[in-house]
């Protein structure tokens, strides 16, 4: 970490949180629908001495119910972008400590090297000593990492979000008050303070002091376009625990085109722990699904563990039982799997765009036989068996009757 506390203060944020209208559950937002004001804050504007110039923290609370964040019906659909904030030292490795909760019970090979690890290897966030990615070259910055924001060709930004999150607690602890902000820099553009616009989920449970923060983005996309954004001073701890460290972000964008076929958009979004006995539920009603279903949903969720399984997203139309997504990189009994990925020959960038990513998922599923023709509503359900996971935001856009 190369940032003295002097820079630190000298670039200390602006911080001030609004709760954020939900829509009601089954009432559309048209892609018509006003733009809130986002809460951003060129950077340069932020003075010295240590006292945000914005009032209070972001609120917070221990539980977020899943609501619906956006909606729309339109020709079009959603992308994102992703990317952890932390990751292992690559020169050290190090064995999880003994009689620890994840591997009570439990015989594991040696842990393989950080770098075997980066590029794939199964491995969890606590079998480490963690360490803040950095790739923007500022001083001022402690943690900074860059993916793309791939949009088609023509697409016009209809609503964008940005969620990051992380552990408080590893080998430091990190302030809750500063939760609720980050910076956030559009392609070649310089960085802007971003302010959650609406309460932030935080929770200390089973070891980690975990938390999620959001805020909508939709002009700076919708100006900016494809690219690649670079989202810093996320606020996670560093070290090594037995519950690991972990955090990133991933930002959603919602887009109409009309070229493209019509479909059911939405955006969800909570906070809450998974574990044994535990779920999350998540209803999709109000469509008109053709006789042959096409769309894509996204997950974002932390302290998944790669090769630990008892975890699942599954898909099902109200009637029958469930069907479990998966693909190649993420296995149906296995999603919370420390993946970004989505489908198709080519991924949108990253920086640094390790392969475990080490507690940290928001993947891309594709759904197609999993969806009965010709229904009215779906449901996507969340569980994990796993000593503690959290669940933050989920996107589907699927496709509409014409």
């Amino acid at each position: 970490m190369r940032t003295s506390p002097t820079l630190l203060l000298r670039r200390a944020f602006v911080g001030c949180c609004a709760l954020a209208a939900f829509w009601t559950p089954g009432a559309p937002a048209s892609a018509g629908t006003p733009v809130p004001g986002e809460a951003l804050v060129p950077a340069e504007a932020v003075v010295s001495a240590g006292t945000p110039a914005g009032g209070a923290p972001a609120p917070q609370a221990e539980a977020l119910p899943f609501t619906p964040r956006y909606r729309a019906l339109q020709h079009g659909g959603i992308v994102r972008a992703a990317n952890s904030s932390i990751s292992c030292r690559s020169s050290t490795r190090s064995a999880l400590p003994h009689g620890s909760s994840r591997t009570a019970g439990v015989t594991r090979a040696a842990t393989p090297s950080c770098l075997a690890v980066r590029r794939g290897a199964p491995a969890a966030n606590g079998d480490f000593d963690m360490l803040y990615i950095d790739v923007d070259h500022d001083p001022n910055t402690y943690n900074s990492s860059r993916a793309e924001v791939r949009l088609p060709k023509g697409a016009r930004v209809t609503y964008a979000r940005l969620y990051w999150g992380g552990n408080l607690r590893v080998g430091e602890q990190k302030p809750p008050k500063d939760d609720g902000r980050v910076l956030i820099a559009e392609p070649g553009g310089a960085y802007k303070v971003l302010r959650a616009d609406r309460v932030a989920g935080h929770r200390t449970a089973r070891g980690a002091d975990a938390f999620q923060a959001s805020a909508d983005v939709t002009r700076l996309v919708r100006a900016s376009g494809s690219g690649l954004y670079t989202v810093a001073q996320v606020n996670v701890a560093k070290g090594r625990s037995a519950a690991g460290a972990w955090g990133g972000w991933t930002l959603m964008a919602a887009y109409e085109k009309r070229s493209e076929p019509l479909r059911q958009l939405a955006i969800w979004d909570g906070f809450g722990t998974l574990g044994p006995g535990e779920e999350r539920v998540i209803p999709f009603g109000g469509l008109r699904l053709p006789g042959r279903v096409r769309g894509r949903v996204g997950l974002v969720a932390y302290d998944g563990d790669r090769g630990r399984t008892g975890d699942s997203l599954s898909v099902s139309t109200g009637h029958g039982t469930p069907t479990a997504l998966g693909d190649s990189a993420n296995p149906r009994d296995d999603v919370l799997n420390s993946t970004i990925s989505e489908p198709g020959p080519r991924a949108a960038g990253r920086v640094p765009a390790y392969a475990n990513t080490l507690g940290y998922d928001s993947d891309v599923l594709e759904l197609g036989t999993e969806i009965r023709g010709g229904g009215d509503q779906l449901a996507f359900r969340i569980v994990s068996q796993r000593d503690a996971a959290w669940v933050g935001a989920l996107f589907a856009a699927v496709d509409a009757k014409q």
